[in-house]
């Protein structure tokens, strides 16, 4: 039960933001909408509003649309003119022009994208967090798939010249990469330095199968882990560094003369200190610090310096990120669907309604933030799938009108009725070929 009423949330927000994108700019353009159904199929309840527009919850819950006034719907049905006012008439689709009917079609997709950056913006200022650090784990010297020599904890910045700041772009960022043979551009921080280098990797048929696509952090050449990193989120007010002079956003490099690589280090040295007083070595703005401080001493008996890796966004610090997260995810998503059309990707990860609806079940069991989570995800996905060209998805009907404005006038009405059934029988196919991968998995 509680797996059917997450995913109905969950599809009726992602449906309800779509077609309410739609919806606003039609509105906008003065082109009548006739019907806003949430679900397809036969209606169930319904209600007009003062403009005429009929909202309607549908029986089957996987989906829904706007209908609008278009000459081709009064071309098909001629008696539904009498139904309709003479200014109404006079907005139908096709009449506005060309960058209306554009921005009618990816308002939905749009809308998609606002909701994640939303949604993301939400979470990310509502929850503590730290900053991760990617460090090499082992030596690797004059190795024949490495263009050079890669020291231990040195920092894992760059694949391919995107910038790695978080476990998911990590992955992401190799996942890219899928059947690749040739090599992969890596950059690194020297831990000693703090000087950037690079370095080519060979790789033949790079997580070339789903299980290896699955965990693809396990089968990169090198060996990287991630840590917290060693920079200073916040601290005790009244707390030893604090009152010493130290700050929010301060770097740890050393402490009693021992190089410091990842934030759990500095509870191992202090745990392992016979004094109370420190030498605290630290970065701020490129300059490096002293501090010596006078520890507090815990109830287990070990040194405190009154600092934690924690921090909070800021809103606006929350609101950049969402929108870097959305944007790397849409171009990933885009990226992984070619992937899976080549066959350098597995399709199995494709998923289904039954798919969905045992995500959202476990999502809404683990709580509400990772429900929104996932629901920012999807909605991701759908902005991204409606936007490719299938004449029946918004991305086809805005390559309709690209081909329109190249030719000066439409398709002729049987190219288009053939290209929409093509379309059709495309969704359609994926569609059946999601819910027979949702199925394999639900019984293995």
């Amino acid at each position: 039960m509680i797996t059917i009423i997450a995913f109905l949330i969950l599809l009726g927000v992602l449906v309800v933001i779509h077609e309410g994108g739609h919806f606003f700019v039609l509105r906008m353009c003065k082109v009548h909408v006739d019907r806003f159904s949430v679900g397809m199929g036969p209606v169930i309840y319904k209600k007009k509003d003062k403009k005429g527009t009929e909202f309607a919850l549908s029986a089957l819950p996987l989906g829904g649309y706007v209908s609008y006034l278009s000459k081709k719907a009064l071309d098909a049905e001629p008696e539904m003119k009498k139904n309709f006012t003479d200014e109404q008439l006079d907005n139908l689709f096709e009449t506005k022009p060309k960058w209306q009917r554009a921005a009618v079609m990816f308002a939905g997709p749009l809308a998609n994208f606002i909701l994640a950056v939303i949604i993301f913006t939400f979470i990310f200022s509502s929850q503590q967090t730290v900053k991760p650090i990617f460090l090499v784990d082992g030596e690797y010297v004059s190795s024949s798939s490495i263009s050079g020599d890669i020291n231990k904890n040195d920092i894992l910045v760059s694949i391919n010249g995107e910038k790695i700041l978080n476990p998911t772009e990590y992955r992401l960022a190799l996942l890219a990469n899928a059947g690749l043979t040739g090599e992969i551009n890596v950059g690194f921080l020297n831990a000693k330095s703090s000087e950037t280098y690079y370095r080519n990797i060979s790789v033949v048929d790079f997580l070339s199968n789903s299980e290896q696509q699955q965990e693809p952090e396990k089968f990169f050449p090198i060996e990287i882990t991630s840590y917290i990193s060693p920079e200073i989120g916040s601290l005790s007010r009244q707390g030893p560094a604090s009152l010493a002079g130290v700050k929010a956003g301060d770097k740890i490099l050393e402490i009693d003369g021992k190089s410091i690589n990842h934030f759990a280090e500095v509870s191992d040295i202090l745990t392992s200190s016979p004094s109370s007083n420190v030498n605290l070595v630290i970065q701020r703005n490129g300059e490096t610090k002293n501090f010596f401080i006078n520890t507090e001493i815990s109830e287990a008996g070990t040194p405190i310096l009154g600092i934690s890796a924690a921090y909070k966004r800021s809103i606006f610090e929350a609101f950049t990120k969402s929108v870097r997260d959305t944007y790397n995810l849409s171009i990933k998503t885009l990226l992984f669907i070619g992937k899976m059309i080549t066959g350098n990707m597995g399709a199995e990860n494709l998923s289904g309604p039954v798919g969905i609806a045992k995500m959202s079940g476990e999502a809404f069991s683990a709580g509400f933030l990772p429900f929104l989570y996932l629901m920012a995800i999807l909605s991701i996905s759908l902005g991204v799938l409606n936007l490719l060209p299938i004449p029946v998805l918004d991305g086809g009907q805005l390559t309709m009108l690209a081909i329109e404005a190249i030719r000066g006038e439409p398709l002729p009405a049987r190219v288009e009725n053939f290209a929409y059934t093509l379309g059709a029988l495309m969704v359609g196919f994926l569609l059946v070929f999601a819910v027979t991968n949702d199925i394999f998995r639900w019984v293995g």
